[in-house]
């Protein structure tokens, strides 16, 4: 297999079910940020020490490959051939969080990103997980795609911000508390 086929040097690309689109186009852009956002959830995944959180990064780095291809996918029928983003993997992220979230002090402040240099990692995960939530909803303005996808990248964002947290306190100084003026 070619790594490389010369079927992009034009500035198109096909998404799945074979539609050319620009490079540029927001369905490229979306489905290419959650790419890489889970790039950087591997390095992340690489430089922790503890296998339950490697595993858990692991399970998330998947997901984020469903959601990749359910954006895209070019139609509901390309779609329907894809793999599914679940509610139990919503309620996965949300128990993550609030059993994380046990383990932390009371936030009483806005925090900014730090801790540790995983913890600033994760913050760093955190936003691309934003700008991807951002570029698929564009996508999804003009073509109306799967709504589990927005809700999994929503609660991925609050899960980095909670593990960010969870890095920054027991890996580095704690949470870096923002004191304004």
């Amino acid at each position: 297999m070619k790594i490389y086929t010369k079927n992009g040097d034009k500035g198109q690309t096909s998404l799945i079910g074979g539609q050319r689109v620009p490079k540029h186009s927001d369905k490229v852009e979306a489905y290419g940020t959650i790419d890489e956002l889970k790039s950087y959830i591997g390095l992340i995944r690489e430089l922790c020490s503890q296998e339950c959180t490697k595993a858990k990064l692991l399970k998330i780095q998947e997901r984020l490959f469903i959601a990749e291809s359910r954006v895209a996918s070019d139609t509901e029928e390309s779609r329907n051939k894809m793999p599914l983003l679940y509610e139990s993997d919503i309620k996965y992220l949300e128990s993550e969080i609030d059993r994380i979230n046990q383990k932390l002090p009371e936030l009483k402040s806005f925090i900014l990103p730090g801790g540790s240099v995983l913890a600033a990692h994760t913050h760093i995960a955190r936003t691309i997980c934003r700008r991807a939530e951002r570029a698929t909803l564009r996508s999804y303005a003009t073509d109306p795609g799967d709504v589990m996808v927005i809700k999994y990248l929503n609660r991925l964002s609050d899960y980095l911000f909670i593990l960010a947290r969870l890095m920054a306190n027991e890996e580095g100084g704690g949470d870096v508390i923002w004191k304004g003026k």
